[in-house]
């Protein structure tokens, strides 16, 4: 049986067993707290991203990846649009990015998808250990407002808070 939809949908991935690659589950962690109260968010932290999250990706409106970065400097946090893949010659059974995911829910269930976004935080060891580095360390409450953020943008129909009104 399947989970009740999401409206949007957060995925995760890492290993806490080495050193920054552990940052998208913390963050995943963090989410689940942060929007514990919304039903129309759902957080999924997996070690890896595998086809049958294709599935789940469907089924929402709109999703946020989470991942490190070994290509990016150390505690830089990016959030970049993600398109499905364009077609690939194979398909990989034990790991997938997050467009190839994307492509994967639309070629099994006619999946399309309103917004999808990928926020990556550069890592800067991914040692064995479960500490983060430094710069990771950082990062992480900026790491946090942008999911924040991005959340309550792709939830589609949410308002975001007004800002404080300008005193004359």
């Amino acid at each position: 049986m399947s989970p009740t939809p999401a409206r949007c949908l957060i995925l995760a991935c890492g290993n806490t067993l080495r050193g920054d690659d552990g940052a998208g589950p913390w963050l995943a962690q963090w989410a689940e707290q942060r929007f514990s109260e919304q039903a129309d968010v759902r957080v999924v932290s997996r070690q890896q991203w595998t086809p049958e999250l294709a599935e789940e990706i469907a089924h929402a409106q709109s999703v946020l990846f989470i991942d490190c970065s070994i290509d990016s400097a150390p505690g830089s946090i990016r959030l970049t649009p993600v398109e499905p893949a364009g077609e690939t010659p194979g398909l990989a059974t034990h790991h997938l990015g997050a467009a190839q995911l994307l492509a994967l829910g639309r070629e099994l269930y006619a999946s399309l998808l309103s917004n999808a976004q990928l926020l990556t935080i550069g890592a800067g060891s991914t040692e064995l250990g479960e500490e983060f580095s430094a710069q990771v360390t950082a990062a992480l409450p900026r790491a946090c407002r942008l999911i924040e953020g991005t959340v309550l943008r792709l939830l589609p129909g949410s308002e975001l808070p007004s800002p404080p009104a300008r005193k004359a």
